[in-house]
């Protein structure tokens, strides 16, 4: 599966259709309750439809050319306790013996999760793989179920395994020094944080709007001050953003807080976690963001991959649960991570008016915070 584009000119996206097996069933939103007195029941937002969009605008879209094609492969159960305990392993793995069950709020292991699950663990590790053994800069863990929320020693928010911080624990066992995360999904990348929380060697930045904590399963704030403990101290840096920040918010904290902490850190290899359940239209989120917003981004974080890693730089797909738009923010968001001079794709929704003013302010907060507090950010 490839295209004519080299690996070098275009991004290289690890993918595998077995994760469509996941089925994340039908209720009041992500419950997979039904009430009784409602005609249509919804699909859980986590569904195949919204990365089959992804896929096959990657596919057919203008993108297109730009785009090689590589099949993903399963982890193994020793690949995963690089991250998880194997406790927590062992427990989805009697859960898919019996049928499934859910998990924790929202989060259902059915028949096919297990499997899914470990093909999104083991497409994203082939990804970072690929990278590290020199045979491209650019790649794409195009996967479900995400993984963000998944910590070491339990499920969240629709996640079983940490498929980014598989990846960085990866990149860490072949030799890098440092790797810098970004997450940009709504919600904080909370497990990838306390899978890292000691560390000294992984920065964690997640934007992400300010929900705090909801729940067993994610008891972690993602406010400012949760910077890590030990050596780590200082490594996770928490954006907490409020609700429409929006294209002009987002940027103006790509500059003031992204830019300078990944300056300062420089780190050998990025991981970009996107989520487009940021995005204007996304019954996830209420943050406002475009495909001008999504196209941005990428373009700032290959700069500083370029900057500071070679370009070595491996994107992983987390939430998005707009069935269209999420896929169009996808087409945008490599558009900026392969820096092309123009847009290829219009945007398909209305002008969405913004205003910025507010973000700033809280912004400005938090770099004050920052500054203050973070060793390697403190003013001299």
């Amino acid at each position: 599966m490839s295209s004519p584009t080299s690996s070098t000119a275009g991004i290289n996206v690890f993918w595998h259709e077995g994760m469509l097996s996941h089925d994340t069933g039908r209720g009041v939103f992500d419950t997979g309750m039904d009430p009784g007195f409602l005609e249509v029941l919804e699909k859980h937002p986590e569904n195949s439809d919204r990365v089959r969009n992804m896929v096959s605008i990657l596919r057919k879209g203008p993108i297109s050319p730009h785009v090689s094609w590589h099949p993903g492969t399963p982890a193994s159960i020793p690949q995963l306790l690089s991250f998880h305990s194997q406790e927590y392993v062992n427990m989805l793995v009697e859960a898919d013996k019996i049928g499934g069950k859910e998990i924790c709020c929202g989060t259902f292991l059915n028949p096919g999760s297990l499997d899914a699950a470990l093909l999104a663990a083991g497409t994203t590790l082939s990804a970072m793989k690929f990278i590290l053994d020199g045979h491209g800069e650019l790649a794409y863990a195009l996967v479900r179920p995400p993984g963000h929320h998944a910590q070491p020693t339990r499920a969240d928010g629709y996640c079983f395994f940490n498929n980014a911080g598989l990846a960085v624990q990866l990149a860490l066992d072949s030799g890098c020094k440092r790797v810098s995360i970004i997450d940009v999904d709504v919600h904080y990348g909370n497990g990838t944080a306390e899978g890292f929380y000691l560390s000294d060697k992984v920065l964690t930045v997640s934007l992400h709007m300010n929900h705090g904590s909801w729940g067993p399963s994610h008891p972690q704030s993602g406010t400012v001050d949760e910077l890590g403990e030990g050596e780590g101290f200082g490594y996770n840096l928490n954006i907490p953003l409020p609700n429409g920040t929006g294209d002009k918010g987002y940027g103006y904290a790509m500059t003031e807080l992204v830019i300078p902490a990944v300056d300062k850190f420089e780190p050998d290899v990025m991981v970009l976690v996107i989520g487009q359940d940021s995005s204007a239209f996304d019954p996830n989120g209420r943050q406002c963001l475009t495909m001008d917003g999504y196209r941005e981004i990428g373009r700032t974080v290959r700069r500083l991959a370029d900057k500071h890693c070679g370009g070595r730089l491996l994107v992983v797909q987390e939430g998005g649960y707009h069935v269209t738009y999420s896929a169009y923010c996808v087409h945008a968001t490599l558009e900026g991570v392969l820096n092309l001079p123009s847009p290829l794709l219009s945007d398909p929704i209305a002008y969405y008016p913004e205003d910025e003013a507010f973000a700033v302010k809280v912004i400005e907060a938090i770099k004050q915070f920052q500054t203050q507090n973070v060793p390697i950010l403190k003013e001299v």
